[in-house]
C-alpha cells in the first residue's frame, strides 16, 4: 500500500498558523521589498520620523531582512485580527469621552502575537532539520508592512497602513525569518485606485502626498510615541483622541468587508477602555495610571504622557467641569502635563 503524500510544507505551515489564531497568511522571499531601504532612507532624511530616534539609529537593520539576519531566505508574514464589532469614530460627538484606539482596547497585542509567533516558529523548528528562526513583532527593526505586502496579506494604502481585502486595515503584523527556502506567495495588488478617504479623513493633515506620512503631524505619533509638549497648532486637531488614532484607517471603504469573526478573542475591548471619563483620567497618579490600564499597550506610554493627552481633549471640550481638576494639574511634576493643562484652561475661559 502506497503511503500518501503529506501536503507541502507551506500548506501545513499556513494550518498551524491559522491554528494558533492568525487570521492572515503569507511567504516572501528575503528580497522581496528592495525598495524599502531607500524609501525609509528618504523619509529618515526628511525628519519626518519626528523624535523616534530608535528609527534612524537602526535604519541599516531595518531596511531588508538581510540587513537584520544576512543568512535569511525567507519571510514568514502573518497577521492577526482585532476587526472592531462597533463604529471606531463613535466617540467623536462625545468630547466628555477619550477616544482609545482599537487597538489598544484589549489585551497587549505584543505579548499575544509574539506568543503565537512563537509556537509556530517552534513547529517549523521541528519539521524541518536544521532549520533556525527569528520571530519579531513591531518592537525589532523590521519593515513589516512592505514584507507584509510583498507575502500577499495585502497592500500599503496611501496611508502607508497594511490593508487587506479579507480584514480591511486590522491587522496586527507579525513575521518569522528563517534560514528556509520556501515557496513565495503572490504578492498584494494595491487597488486604492483614485480613493483619497484616507487623506481626507486626518484631521491634523498628516500626509502631505498619497502613500507618504509625516510623523509629525501623525495622531498616534503624538500621543504615544512623542514625549515633550504637544505642538500648540495641532492640538485642536486631536479632539478627545487620548491614545492614538482610528480615523484614517475607519475611513478606508475595505473595512466594510472586514469580518470581525476572525478577530482573536484576546482583543475584545475592555468596559475601562472603551470610552473612559476624560475626567477619571485627569485625575490618575502613578498607581492608579498603571492599575487601569495593566495588561494593555497602553502601559507603555506611562501616566505623564497619558494624562497629557486627556488634559488637551479637556481643553478640546468646552466643558467647563473640567477646570477644577486642570487647575490642580497646572502644578504637577511633570513640565508637559503642566503645560497641557495651563493650556486646556486657557482654551476654556476663551
Amino acid at each position: 500500500m502506497v503511503a500518501e503524500a503529506l501536503p507541502p510544507l507551506e500548506a501545513r505551515l499556513e494550518a498551524v498558523a491559522r491554528a494558533h489564531g492568525f487570521a492572515a497568511f503569507g511567504i516572501a522571499r528575503a528580497d522581496a521589498a528592495p525598495q524599502t531601504a531607500a524609501r525609509l532612507k528618504q523619509w529618515l532624511a526628511e525628519g519626518r520620523h519626528g523624535d523616534m530616534i530608535w528609527m534612524e539609529s537602526r535604519a541599516e537593520q531595518r531596511g531588508s531582512p538581510k540587513g537584520l539576519w544576512p543568512e535569511v531566505r525567507s519571510v514568514i508574514a502573518l497577521g492577526m485580527s482585532y476587526a472592531p464589532a462597533l463604529d471606531p469614530l463613535a466617540l467623536a460627538g462625545h468630547p466628555d469621552r477619550g477616544r482609545i484606539s482599537v487597538y489598544a482596547q484589549g489585551g497587549d497585542y505584543h505579548d499575544v502575537v509574539k506568543k503565537a509567533l512563537k509556537a509556530v516558529a517552534r513547529w517549523l523548528v521541528a519539521e524541518v532539520e536544521d532549520a533556525e528562526v527569528k520571530v519579531f513583532v513591531d518592537t525589532a527593526p523590521v519593515m513589516e508592512k512592505p514584507l507584509s505586502a510583498a507575502a500577499g496579506l495585502g497592500w500599503q494604502g496611501k496611508h502607508t497602513n497594511l490593508v487587506s481585502r479579507e480584514h480591511g486595515s486590522w491587522l496586527f503584523l507579525g513575521a518569522i525569518y528563517t534560514t528556509i527556502d520556501l515557496a513565495p506567495s503572490v504578492p498584494g495588488r494595491d487597488t486604492c485606485g483614485s480613493c483619497a478617504a484616507c487623506q481626507d479623513a486626518c484631521p491634523t493633515q498628516a500626509f502631505p502626498a498619497p502613500y507618504r506620512l509625516d510623523a509629525r503631524r501623525c495622531i498616534s505619533y503624538l500621543t504615544i510615541e512623542h514625549s515633550g509638549p504637544i505642538p500648540l497648532a495641532l492640538r485642536r486637531g486631536i479632539g478627545n483622541r487620548i491614545y492614538g488614532c482610528d480615523d484614517c484607517l475607519a475611513a478606508c471603504p475595505w473595512n466594510k468587508f472586514a469580518d470581525t469573526a476572525h478577530r482573536h478573542r484576546a482583543f475584545l475591548p475592555r468596559a475601562e477602555l472603551a470610552a473612559p471619563s476624560i475626567g477619571d483620567l485627569l485625575d490618575l497618579d502613578d498607581a492608579a495610571f498603571r492599575q487601569v490600564f495593566a495588561g494593555s499597550p497602553i502601559k507603555r506610554i506611562g501616566r505623564g504622557r497619558m494624562v497629557r493627552n486627556a488634559a488637551i481633549a479637556a481643553g478640546n471640550s468646552g466643558d467647563v467641569q473640567f477646570v477644577p481638576a486642570l487647575q490642580k494639574l497646572v502644578g504637577d511634576e511633570s513640565p508637559m502635563v503642566a503645560d497641557a493643562a495651563s493650556w486646556a484652561l486657557a482654551e476654556l475661559a476663551s
